[in-house]
């Protein structure tokens, strides 16, 4: 299957304070967009693979996106199968638009189309916590105040169309070495 993997931006973020397991108390209201990744996920007889022009696999390190496959496979009771994911990419990383993230919730769609089709989005938002603060929004998307770490959502009226300018500069920022800056 192949799904559209859409950004997000925060129209508001508040840092309430560190939180006892190390994450930050947060409060934000974050929106989909339109700029989007394009996931396809293909059977494979192999072991779970991933493709994305001008990214090689850590070694010996777990992907996101495999991370998220086998939570959703222990999560529905099955093992992971083979799977090849192919991501091309149009947001760009390390700009706080969620790219990663969004990458990862289209998977998960991807695969609840395919192997478990009645499991329900906060299923799918729960697993996606696993690997990402962000991904509970990034599955469910639209307008939402995050809460938490991210993961307590209310979702919000849709803002009006509208048209967002992105400007991204030349170097990006990882969102931990963000949040170590905010503490220091």
């Amino acid at each position: 299957g192949t799904g559209a993997a859409y950004a997000k931006v925060n129209l508001g973020l508040d840092i309430l304070g560190t939180r006892a397991d190390g994450y930050h108390e947060m409060r934000m209201i974050m929106q989909s967009v339109s700029l989007c990744d394009t996931v396809t996920v293909k059977s494979s007889t192999g072991a779970f693979s991933l493709y994305m022009e001008g990214f090689t696999p850590p070694e010996g390190k777990k992907t996101l996106e495999q991370q998220a496959a086998e939570a959703f496979f222990h999560h529905i009771g099955k093992p992971l199968p083979g799977l090849k994911v192919f991501i091309e990419k149009q947001t760009p990383a390390y700009a706080g638009l969620g790219g990663g993230s969004a990458d990862v919730a289209a998977l998960l769609r991807i695969l609840r189309d395919a192997y478990a089709p009645d499991l329900p989005i906060e299923a799918l938002e729960t697993i996606g916590l696993t690997v990402g603060s962000d991904m509970p929004f990034c599955v469910r998307g639209g307008t939402a105040l995050a809460e938490g770490r991210g993961e307590i959502l209310t979702d919000l009226n849709p803002l009006p169309a509208c048209t967002f300018v992105l400007c991204k500069p030349e170097f990006g920022i990882p969102t931990p070495t963000l949040f170590a800056r905010v503490d220091g």
